[in-house]
């Protein structure tokens, strides 16, 4: 199993409505480690360039609109299979069809404005996490209760 990192954002709607710290609470109490975090407000253009393969949508101007209405919360979560665990945890896309246990099916009713961004793909992860940080907003660290939640063999010791 594969450690990988991706990418999160914490939507306007989440931020404006105190969720931000709820919702990144669970990747934690999940057993992802947080190897960036960042709060900013993010611009059309890098919007356009984030949401590109959506450009041609109806609601694409409105999703810009949405996404630089307030400041988001920008974070980089690592973990064994973290681009799949995180999709899991989020729920899908329609919030309305989100099950009950996931971050958008307990936050949001909404398709666009469903709280939360996760990376699709470990590629798409590694692209996106460039867009938003620095190679020097990114830590390695050990994070001390990784033994309580993996077996040696696990993590390749």
């Amino acid at each position: 199993m594969a450690i990988e990192r991706t990418l999160i954002i914490v939507k306007p709607d989440a931020v404006n409505r105190g969720l931000a710290g709820k919702i990144i609470s669970r990747f934690e109490e999940k057993g992802l480690k947080i190897v960036g975090l960042k709060m900013a407000w993010l611009t059309k253009d890098v919007l356009a360039e984030h949401y590109a393969h959506l450009k041609g949508k109806p609601f694409f101007p409105g999703l810009v609109e949405f996404m630089s209405s307030s400041p988001v919360v920008l974070g980089v979560l690592e973990g064994r299979n973290a681009v799949e665990v995180v999709r899991l945890m989020c729920g899908v896309t329609d919030a309305n069809k989100a099950a009950a246990g996931t971050i958008r099916g307990d936050f949001s009713m909404s398709t666009s404005c469903n709280v939360i961004h996760a990376s699709d793909s470990l590629d798409t992860a590694n692209k996106e996490i460039a867009r938003f940080f620095r190679p020097d907003e990114l830590f390695n660290y050990d994070l001390n209760s990784l033994k309580y939640l993996y077996a040696p063999d696990e993590l390749g010791r």
